[in-house]
């Protein structure tokens, strides 16, 4: 076994590794979250998942980039194929193992080079539409240097690894028209093969050198793209999937009932129970009435928190945040996930009794954010990876109101109106219907 075999396992092993560990931590922090039952109706899931996750439906409200982003997803699945090869060779020491498939292979090379130079393009216009062209959405107070810094990084680095792809396969060409021993006749470079005269002036061992060392740069690029993931939001790249799978199936408007509440009211409204009679005291603790921190949210939500892809299409339609209101549904998002990875962080330095005297709501998000949501659903209709911002929104406001009674004047007077009258308005029931004896 060479050496460059040895390292190259050594390197995928600690890649692999890394990767596992951090998914691990990213699965404990989702499980934090308070029970939820999503395996209802499958095969609902199933077609949802396959026509939004997969399909992605909902990038083309916006056909061009809707379609340049599903130029980039496609190279991201379909290259792996390539991606395979190379790995395998790493390990066996060949150079491109497929090669005896013959014209499949040809078939294959030449559809991984024209779509690794529409990925290409497609980052090049993503860049500019960010950078250049600098378009609303992509900037927010939510959106500081770190999240600016992670989508540009993604997207330089496709461009790179896009790049030594197709820079590797003309000199790879070159060194097969030279009739180097390990590059035999193979395959067919459409768009690589337009670069050979590039290298026409170098020698045998320089070609040798620049191949390997392009080889070796775009596979060390991909194994530290793997392991950058986790720390980015282009994680959702692996979470759309099972995220989408348990999105909410029912009406985006409805809104969960909380039990303790729920089995009050139905107390109050049925005919044969005793008026007089207590509710049944809760078993263990009681419940909290909404959420405060992100361990009261359910584990979708978490989910949710971690598959949103900051492109700001939610924040984009929200007509409180477009009239200039603090509420941002994509910083509702991005605070959770900061949050959570906070607590994950303090749970794996100090235990699962960590407490840092630190909470969503108040610390991360404020009361102003919260009030300005009109609960219109628009950010859950917009969002390509179907995240309900809403919901974290609802039971951040459940326990300001309910908890912690701050709700606005205006909100108290319609809340006693509906307590009272069944209505919000500040009329009787009785009352009501004495309109019609004025006309």
């Amino acid at each position: 076994m060479s050496i460059t075999v040895i390292v190259f396992i050594v390197l995928l092993l600690v890649s692999l590794g890394l990767f596992a560990k951090n998914v691990k931590t990213i699965v404990r922090n989702i499980k934090l979250g308070k029970d939820l039952n999503r395996n209802d109706n499958k095969g609902e899931r199933f077609s949802l998942m396959a026509k939004v996750a997969f399909g992605q439906s909902k990038m083309q409200a916006r056909p061009v980039v809707g379609i340049l982003h599903f130029i980039v997803y496609a190279g991201f699945i379909i290259i792996n194929i390539e991606v395979l090869e190379i790995v395998l060779d790493g390990l066996l020491g060949t150079h491109r193992l497929f090669a005896p498939l013959g014209s499949v292979y040809t078939f294959l090379i030449s559809s991984f080079e024209i779509l690794a130079l529409l990925v290409l393009v497609s980052c090049v216009i993503f860049l500019i539409r960010r950078n250049v062209i600098k378009i609303k959405r992509f900037h927010g107070k939510e959106m500081t240097a770190w999240p600016k810094s992670d989508a540009n990084l993604i997207l330089i680095t496709e461009v790179l690894l896009m790049s030594a792809f197709l820079l590797m396969n003309a000199v790879d060409a070159q060194l097969q028209n030279l009739g180097s021993d390990h590059y035999v006749k193979v395959g067919s470079f459409p768009i690589s093969g337009m670069l050979e005269g590039m290298f026409s002036n170098f020698s045998e061992g320089s070609l040798i050198a620049l191949e390997r060392g392009l080889w070796w740069f775009h596979i060390v690029g991909i194994f530290a793209f793997l392991n950058y993931l986790p720390y980015s939001k282009h994680f959702h790249i692996l979470l759309a999937f099972p995220n989408v799978f348990y999105s909410k199936l029912t009406a985006k408007g409805e809104l969960g009932n909380m039990e303790a509440v729920k089995k009050e009211v139905e107390l109050m409204f049925d005919p044969n129970a005793d008026p007089y009679a207590a509710p049944p005291e809760p078993v263990g603790e009681p419940e909290r009435f909404g959420a405060k921190d992100v361990t009261d949210l359910t584990w979708k939500q978490l989910m949710d928190a971690y598959t949103c892809t900051e492109c700001g299409r939610c924040s984009d339609v929200c007509p409180a945040n477009q009239t200039g209101k603090a509420l941002s549904p994509r910083k509702i998002l991005m605070d959770t996930r900061d949050r959570l990875v906070e607590v994950g962080k303090g749970i794996d330095k100090k235990g699962k009794d960590f407490s840092d005297n630190k909470s969503l709501l108040g610390d991360y998000i404020k009361e102003e954010e919260l009030l300005a949501c009109t609960t219109c659903n628009a950010c859950t209709e917009a969002c390509p990876v179907n995240n309900d911002p809403l919901s974290v929104i609802v039971d951040l406001r459940r326990y300001l109101i309910m908890e912690e009674s701050k709700a606005p004047a205006e909100w108290t007077g319609m809340l006693t109106n509906i307590e009272n009258n069944g209505a919000p308005w500040q009329f009787a029931q009785a009352d009501r219907l004495k309109w019609k004896d004025e006309n």
